[in-house]
């Protein structure tokens, strides 16, 4: 463990005191950034030097105690990312700029918003922040590294950098929002007439052919459960051939109850047998579900709308959840509710030529990218006048009784 003034960099989250890190990570949101689900990752090895992705936790330390933590990883590829970044190297492999190997400030392999420095409540954000980019600076310059980038920030942390020092690249994503629904229906009267109809029908498919859907936390499923979870997984993957996200090993997802527990749900569809025919996994915190990963053992009509998008809006409402991102994905989602908003990562070049070329170009991809999010939202299946509360509990009665 190297040591700069109250400054220590660590190669495993594991070497940080579990319930110091939690003392800063559980004054945020996201579930992305606790310690066990880092842990996981690394300890499963679906995280590792040999997988590409090299931890160096930057830590602030005073008086002895835990003051700010920065979940870091050196790359020496893009891959997980989920930012797709393959033209900035093109671009620096055309400058003779090197672009590998990098800095990437990221909760691994989830492309999900969330990602900031975790500071004690204590201390001064601003300021904080301004000593770990200090402190990553001289980092990546002593390790020959060719930038920084912060990925998925959350947008409060996101505004704590000035565009002289991070070029901000606009990307779209998805997100549901409950606004303050006391059900599904509820939900489903700010639909217009013909999406109420078709969501119905593709949720009430599942009782056509068999199927009942239910969510438990990771602690309450069957161990087998989790081994069946891996096997779905890579069922989904060989999907996509040379396009898949095959990044976890077996081992992570047998490993999820040990600490992840309380943070991981699974959404699942069940026969007449114990096995689930199909299965869905999210991660949780009180204000915020983050979709994970899906597959199932066969095609099944209508599976993939129910666990991954049906069923956690459900569970979200029951137990007022404000947010839910389904993960990326097709504009098939915006069918479904979910709105196309905008997300931006954070970069630093240290070579001069290719930090230039991205600030000259940046504006026009921007404008490009919100265009292409504005365009997606005009789909929104949404009735033209949204009711009120008051008016979507009246419709949502009626809908019951018919």
């Amino acid at each position: 463990m190297a040591e700069r003034h109250g400054v220590h960099w660590v190669s495993r989250v594991r070497d940080v005191d579990r319930d110091e890190w939690n003392r800063l990570a559980g004054r945020y949101e996201t579930p992305l950034l606790d310690w066990d689900w880092l842990r996981l990752l690394e300890d499963s090895g679906s995280i590792s030097p040999q997988q590409g992705w090299i931890p160096q936790h930057c830590l602030l330390y005073e008086q002895g105690r835990l003051i700010a933590a920065a979940p870091l990883y050196v790359k020496t590829h893009s891959a997980g990312e989920f930012v797709f970044d393959y033209a900035w190297a093109e671009v620096a492999e055309q400058l003779g700029a090197g672009y590998y190997p990098k800095l990437v400030a990221m909760s691994p392999l989830t492309p999900a918003t969330g990602y900031r420095f975790l500071v004690d409540e204590s201390q001064d954000e601003a300021a904080a922040v301004s000593r770990i980019v200090g402190e990553v600076d001289l980092f990546c310059r002593a390790n020959h590294l060719h930038g920084f980038s912060i990925l998925w920030p959350e947008p409060d942390f996101a505004g704590l950098f000035d565009e002289e020092s991070f070029t901000p690249w606009r990307h779209q994503h998805y997100q549901w929002e409950n606004d303050s629904f006391a059900s599904f229906d509820d939900y489903l009267s700010v639909f217009n007439k013909n999406q109420r109809r078709n969501i119905r029908r593709e949720r009430a498919s599942m009782e056509d052919q068999g199927l009942t859907v239910a969510t438990r936390f990771a602690g309450d499923v069957p161990d087998d459960h989790l081994h069946l979870m891996y096997r779905y997984y890579l069922n989904t993957n060989e999907q996509f051939g040379p396009w898949a996200a095959k990044f976890l090993n077996e081992e992570f997802f047998t490993m999820i109850k040990n600490g992840c527990a309380e943070r991981v749900l699974f959404t699942a569809a069940y026969e007449d047998r114990p096995d689930p025919v199909g299965m869905a996994m999210l991660l949780y915190k009180p204000d915020r579900l983050i979709g994970r990963y899906w597959g199932a053992e066969r095609f099944v009509y209508n599976l993939h709308f129910n666990l991954c998008y049906y069923e956690p809006i459900r569970w979200a409402i029951a137990h007022g959840v404000r947010t839910f991102d389904p993960g990326m994905g097709s504009s098939h989602k915006v069918r479904r509710g979910f709105r196309a908003v905008a997300t931006h990562s954070l970069h630093r070049f240290f070579n001069e030529r290719m930090q230039l070329v991205m600030r000259m170009n940046i504006d026009k991809i921007n404008r490009y990218e919100q265009l292409h999010i504005d365009q997606l939202n005009e789909y929104l299946p949404f009735a033209q006048s949204p009711p009120s509360a008051s008016d979507r509990s009246t419709s949502g009665s009626q809908s019951n009784r018919h």
